[in-house]
């Protein structure tokens, strides 16, 4: 499975993702906001754009679809719940279903609701040449996660952290929607101060472009993202400082849900 990550260099920090078979150059573009700069990309790879991938239906994730169609004629494939609100889709996706590109890439779609309440992430498993890559969407960002604020929900996001993401190996590659790096960092060290990973990762990657930050492992996300370390004595002890609880439960679910309504006005 060959994966070119794409910056659109905009307001938003957006990144696309081409996936392409080896032995055929058939390609997929996922999200491709920025059509004109996967379309350029591909050629110069010499991939040919076969399908286009919708994670989930918001119009920064969706808006190039038009232009790329023009361009390619290819299919577009999105969650099976999201179609009508993104139009022209040309098959509807769910759980479990599989996304073949070329002879050679076989993608899993996971049902990962939360920042919308229908997201599908895309998860290749690893082969014997690499190890297996998350195309998470706005679900999880690199140290971060998606917010809840434009018709999702954050009780369906911590279940789809719990039941889903949670569960994946350590070696997955995390390849996001977004880049938001630096300021998920921060506010991490803003929950943990201690975090020794986090600091170490922010102090790497503070003079580097947008486009040129790290791609990270689910492995590491452990270590220096606060929503995988809702076990973690000091977050819980600041979020009850701060009395960030809703109730009086203080367990996983809860550090997620507190976690997640700091963040939004962080």
């Amino acid at each position: 499975m060959l994966i070119e990550r794409v910056w659109a260099a905009n307001q938003g920090r957006n990144f696309h993702y081409l996936i392409a078979c080896a032995e055929t150059g058939e390609a997929m573009a996922v999200d491709p906001l920025d059509a004109e700069r996967c379309l350029l990309r591909a050629r110069e790879l010499g991939w040919t754009i076969r399908q286009i991938f919708n994670t989930h239906e918001h119009a920064d994730h969706t808006g190039g679809n038009a232009a790329m169609v023009a361009a390619t004629g290819a299919p577009v494939l999105a969650h099976a719940a999201a179609a009508a609100r993104i139009g022209n889709v040309s098959k509807g996706l769910n759980d479990g279903d599989r996304v073949r590109i070329g002879r050679s890439v076989e993608l899993r779609c996971l049902d990962t609701p939360g920042h919308t309440r229908a997201h599908l992430c895309l998860y290749g498993a690893p082969d014997a040449n690499d190890a297996p890559a998350l195309f998470s969407g706005d679900t999880l960002f690199n140290a971060g996660v998606g917010n809840c604020i434009h018709g999702g929900d954050p009780q369906l996001l911590y279940q789809s952290f719990t039941a889903c993401l949670m569960q994946l190996p350590d070696a997955t590659r995390v390849l996001p929607g977004h880049e938001y790096l630096l300021r998920n960092l921060a506010f991490t060290l803003d929950r943990e101060p201690s975090n020794a990973a986090a600091r170490a990762m922010a102090q790497r990657c503070q003079d580097l472009a947008a486009q040129d930050t790290p791609i990270t492992t689910l492995g590491e996300e452990r270590q220096f993202n606060a929503f995988f370390r809702l076990d973690n004595a000091e977050i819980i002890e600041g979020l009850r400082r701060t009395d960030a609880f809703e109730d009086a439960g203080h367990g996983p679910r809860e550090v997620f849900l507190a976690l997640r309504d700091l963040r939004n006005r962080w």
